[in-house]
């Protein structure tokens, strides 16, 4: 299969071959093709999937075949979570649509608004959007939604976690009754089909890869650790292990600036990205990680999805996910595009219910092991299976041992 065999315009294709794309992935395969015959389509899709080109192509096709307005009003709407996916999405938009006469703009909270609301007055045809900014600017009355045809709601999932199902509720509300809807989420929970029941009208459903599986190249290690010595643990690893780039993962804003700072004081280049940062500092934060300027990028779950970052090497869960779903979503990061990747999780007692909510949701036994020298003094009676040794001063790089680390390919369903 060829993007040719999906029968997209030669505008989107030669953007496509630019962009040095030669083969869809299946969600796009599979979508594509249904939302150019303007079906409702719900999907199952996790990040790093292709799935915003999944979207975008057929949506750039599909307003392209109609010549634009002298006034421009907004076709389009695609909902999305947080704001760096959303400017991902309109990055997208904009290089996959370079040869068509489409415009596009990103609106979300935490910067001026007032570029965005010159965008908005020019004329576009595709917005993309978080849920707060859009009703904040549609209620000065800087946007009209009256003439949507398309909706996209992309990581419907955690859109729900986030708490904005009022606020899509209030979207629904503003725009025609008449239109296509898209739906993407990488779970199917009670909540995303009751959801998905009040939104789509006779949708398609394709599916990119089983629900909550894990990526199929992510080598998966679990260390239990105590608390007061994850720090001491995350340092060693980055340091004896010679890691250039990871997105390590912590549960609170806090816990995130705290540990940035022990990194920093130990010679690593960090940088942290939180909701209580601006969004310049987590832009920037993002493209210096990117380009190597910093080697680690400390997150909470804001970071778990959207942020596409080719070749990631490492993810650390620093400290576990409370919902099951989010350690999918984080170690999602790594192992993209075909390329292998490694999770490492460290573990305390207390998060040990965390672990097995993690299990039950794989249908995998995720056996943790030590760290010598690092031991946690409350040791668990069972599910201690491996050692790891990091290199003592002097010993050479060569002389380590290192653990058996187990790669969980599909869970079961």
């Amino acid at each position: 299969m060829s993007f040719q065999n999906l029968g997209l315009s030669d505008a989107l294709l030669k953007a496509i071959s630019e962009k040095g794309y030669t083969t869809p992935s299946p969600i796009q395969t599979k979508a594509i093709p249904e939302i150019l015959q303007g079906k409702d389509v719900l999907a199952s899709a996790q990040t790093g999937t292709g799935k915003t080109a999944g979207f975008i192509l057929p949506i750039l096709q599909i307003l392209s075949q109609n010549p634009p307005q002298k006034k421009r009003a907004i076709k389009t709407l695609v909902l999305t979570p947080t704001r760096e996916l959303a400017a991902q999405i309109e990055e997208n938009a904009k290089e996959y649509g370079k040869h068509l006469d489409i415009r596009s703009t990103v609106i979300f909270g935490g910067v001026n608004q007032n570029p965005q609301i010159r965008a908005l007055r020019n004329g576009i045809d595709i917005l993309i959007a978080t849920p707060g900014r859009l009703l904040d600017l549609h209620n000065q009355g800087e946007l009209s939604l009256k003439q949507i045809s398309i909706l996209v709601l992309d990581e419907a999932d955690r859109m729900l976690d986030m708490g904005f199902a009022r606020d899509i509720k209030r979207i629904m509300d503003l725009i025609p009754a008449k239109r296509q809807n898209l739906l993407f989420s990488a779970t199917f929970s009670k909540e995303i089909k009751e959801l998905a029941n009040g939104i789509l009208s006779n949708p398609v459903m394709v599916e990119a890869t089983p629900e909550n599986t894990t990526a199929e190249k992510v080598n998966q290690t679990v260390y239990r650790v105590d608390k007061g010595l994850k720090t001491a643990v995350t340092i060693k690893m980055i340091q004896d292990e010679n890691w250039t780039q990871a997105l390590i993962f912590t549960r609170t804003k806090h816990g995130a600036n705290k540990l940035c700072e022990k990194l920093e004081k130990a010679g690593i280049k960090s940088s942290a990205i939180h909701g209580n940062k601006s969004q310049n500092h987590r832009t920037k934060s993002l493209e210096d990680f990117k380009c190597g300027k910093i080697k680690i990028l400390v997150a909470t779950d804001i970071a778990a999805r959207g942020l596409d970052i080719p070749l990631l090497p490492h993810v650390m869960n620093f400290e576990l996910p409370n919902v099951p779903e989010d350690y999918v979503h984080r170690i999602g990061r790594t192992g993209r595009a075909g390329a292998s990747g490694e999770a490492v999780s460290l573990v305390d007692i207390d998060e040990m219910p965390y672990l097995r909510g993690i299990e039950k949701l794989l249908g995998e036994s995720m056996n943790a092991g030590v760290i010598t020298g690092f031991e946690p003094t409350n040791e668990p009676t069972k599910n201690i299976e491996k050692k790891k040794n990091f290199r003592r001063p002097g010993q050479h790089a060569n002389d380590r041992r290192k653990p058996a680390a187990k790669t969980f390919n599909k869970a079961k369903r």
